[in-house]
């Protein structure tokens, strides 16, 4: 990405001067609070978005002056959540991420074979059956990831892909995803607002505030207590474990009083829900 702006039809710059050099495949977590511009950035990355100002290249080619088609077979894209409201089955919709590869002569066993890869690689294949819009929102991230996956990208470009999972199947998620950029050689990019899941699997990563970026490198180099304060505004303390930054939030507005009157709230709710309930006259 060359000196890129973006800015959506009259209002100001969502992006400024935002320039990255991303190479190898690596695992590279997009931090950074609500607004600032992550999904934005990532959607200049894949030509959804056309940048104001700078050109976005893939392999040293303008992305502008890629067909779609062939962009897709180079880069994967798993938005935040799906407005797919049809019936189709889970099989069908991952089958869907083999688009941009079938030409008149593919054979479908093949992109079957890789299909059921997918699904045990997400651990999913009982849902292979059923239909896409009756999942859970948890079940419905982990197809959309199955299916970006089977699109077999060199660069995957996630929307926060651990949204709606609980915190066993978001490690599951992010482990997967590391896994696969040494294994597949694929640059891994997710947008993510868990600092210490970021901190503890990926490779680099870049901070971004007011839509540019504030810092890019390791965990260790981006995520400090400075920067966490100068881009959140909040207080942490950061301890290391295994060589990684894990950030403990400091909140000294928050006083043991304000705990007393929490805990005397929650009684007085299960008193009122005996009573309610006929638990206690």
């Amino acid at each position: 990405m060359d000196d890129i702006d973006f800015a959506y039809s009259g209002e100001k710059l969502t992006l400024k001067n935002v320039t990255l050099d991303i190479r190898n495949p690596q695992l590279i977590s997009i931090i950074g609070p609500n607004g600032v511009g992550k999904s934005t950035l990532i959607h200049c990355m894949n030509k959804i978005l056309s940048p104001t100002r700078g050109t976005v290249f893939v392999d040293d080619i303008d992305v502008s002056q890629i067909k779609v088609k062939e962009l897709a077979k180079k880069i994967g894209y798993v938005p935040y959540s799906a407005n797919d409201t049809f019936p189709l089955t889970v099989i069908d919709t991952i089958l869907m991420g083999r688009n941009p590869h079938s030409t008149w002569k593919t054979d479908l066993k093949d992109d079957m074979k890789i299909v059921k890869e997918v699904l045990e690689m997400m651990d999913i294949v009982p849902l292979a059956m059923r239909p896409f819009n009756e999942l859970s929102a948890g079940q419905h991230q982990r197809v959309m990831l199955a299916r970006g996956l089977a699109q077999e990208p060199e660069i995957l470009l996630l929307d926060e892909p651990t949204a709606n999972l609980d915190i066993k199947h978001q490690i599951d998620v992010i482990r997967l995803l590391k896994k696969l950029s040494i294994k597949k050689n694929i640059v891994v990019i997710m947008i993510s607002h868990d600092l210490n899941l970021a901190a503890k699997y990926s490779d680099n990563i870049i901070m971004m505030a007011d839509g540019g970026v504030f810092a890019v490198g390791t965990p260790k180099d981006v995520i400090t207590e400075d920067n966490i304060r100068s881009v959140y505004g909040v207080e942490a303390e950061l301890v290391e474990h295994d060589g990684r930054p894990h950030m403990i939030i400091i909140d000294s507005d928050f006083t043991e009083e304000d705990s007393k009157t929490l805990e005397g709230s929650y009684v007085l709710g299960e008193i009122l829900h005996k009573r309610c309930s006929g638990e206690e006259s």
